[in-house]
């Protein structure tokens, strides 16, 4: 630490300095994060100190943080769903795979997920002390029906599928698993962290949420196709009393008991995933995903002219080519087999995307 303090313009030179180190978001096309909108920022500033790991200090902070699990509940066909702001998908698959396993209570838990299933899932069943079971995926890149019940037996505690897999775009047969959770009598957690505020706003989208008897959980995270500031998720519950399991007591908050992982929240991110939503309504989230689509589909054209091919048709904004190059200047990432993936946020646009293919076809 410095012994004396620095003025506030060398301060903000330095910042400066060091910002113009960051990637622009403009040549990115790995990222599943993008711009905030305006509108979350300006929120965000209004709540910057508001903590809602101490709700009763901050009322005002923990009514959004109300007004926002409402909204999404309704999104997944169901307002009266219980939940509350996460720092992301991670940490909302964490509490759902914590709440399946202290609701099962089995002496040798397991879990059976998808091959294609986030990474995230590799630390909870860690934290958790819990077998992971992953069941292969088909051709399509989607959980196999056929095999998910060969990975089941009586330690399971619950099944995940994904609406919106991060490396293909693509949905599990979460309906089929819907079924089974209700014959076998299991927990069912729905990762649809990048899936879940985009799907809603496709015309003729498979069912995925809570419309679904069997759905017990959903993760859904309004800091990626919400453009709301980091950090943003939420994990939403059917049952209100899923949360009496993760409960601990804290005797010197002006809350008695919390459900939460984390003990510090902040609001701001709540205030600007709420202002994105509430600003933008159906219809404008609607135009932004339809033109996201759009982008997506014009990539694939452009990139299977060139005679990369796409791996599989997606349902939502992410793309996984069979192209071993990347043009100099872009990030692209790589799936576990190998494709070229991109995703189209909000911030791509159509110039952008002319602009890598005119790359990609010169290399």
């Amino acid at each position: 630490m410095l012994e004396e303090g620095l003025s506030e313009d060398e301060l903000f030179r330095h910042l400066s300095s060091v910002k113009e180190k960051d990637r622009s978001y403009k040549k990115v096309l790995s990222s599943m994060c993008t711009i905030p909108h305006p509108v979350a920022v300006r929120a965000h500033n209004i709540f910057i100190e508001s903590n809602l790991g101490d709700p009763g200090l901050f009322l005002g902070t923990a009514s959004l943080e109300a007004e926002l699990i409402e909204r999404l509940g309704s999104l997944m066909s169901f307002p009266g769903a219980c939940g509350y702001a996460t720092s992301g998908g991670t940490e909302s698959n964490i509490q759902a795979l914590r709440i399946a396993r202290e609701s099962a209570e089995k002496r040798n838990p397991n879990v059976v997920i998808p091959e294609s299933a986030h990474f995230s899932f590799e630390k909870a069943c860690e934290i958790l002390s819990v077998e992971m079971r992953q069941v292969p995926s088909t051709e399509g890149f989607v959980m196999d029906p056929e095999r998910i019940e060969d990975y089941i037996d009586s330690d399971t505690i619950g099944i995940v599928g994904v609406a919106g897999t991060t490396e293909y775009g693509t949905i599990d047969p979460i309906a089929h698993l819907s079924d089974i959770a209700l014959d076998r009598e299991l927990f069912l957690h729905v990762d649809a962290a990048f899936g879940g505020l985009v799907l809603p706003f496709i015309p003729g989208s498979p069912s995925f949420d809570f419309r679904l008897e069997g759905v017990s959980s959903i993760s859904i995270d309004p800091h990626k196709m919400g453009m709301s500031t980091i950090p943003c998720g939420c994990i939403l519950v059917r049952d209100p009393d899923y949360f009496t399991s993760t409960e601990v007591d804290t005797p010197y908050l002006t809350v008695k008991k919390e459900c939460t992982l984390c003990g510090t929240r902040p609001g701001g991110p709540v205030a600007g995933a709420l202002a994105v939503l509430d600003h933008l309504g159906k219809k404008g989230m609607k135009s932004i995903v339809s033109r996201c689509m759009e982008n997506t589909s014009f990539l694939i054209r452009g990139m299977e002219e060139l005679g990369y091919p796409v791996a599989v048709q997606p349902l939502v904004n992410v793309a996984s080519f069979s192209c071993d190059k990347t043009p100099e200047g872009w990030i692209v990432s790589r799936t576990r087999h190998g494709h070229m993936r991109t995703v189209c946020m909000p911030h791509i646009t159509r110039e952008t995307l002319e602009e890598f293919l005119r790359d990609v076809g010169e290399i």
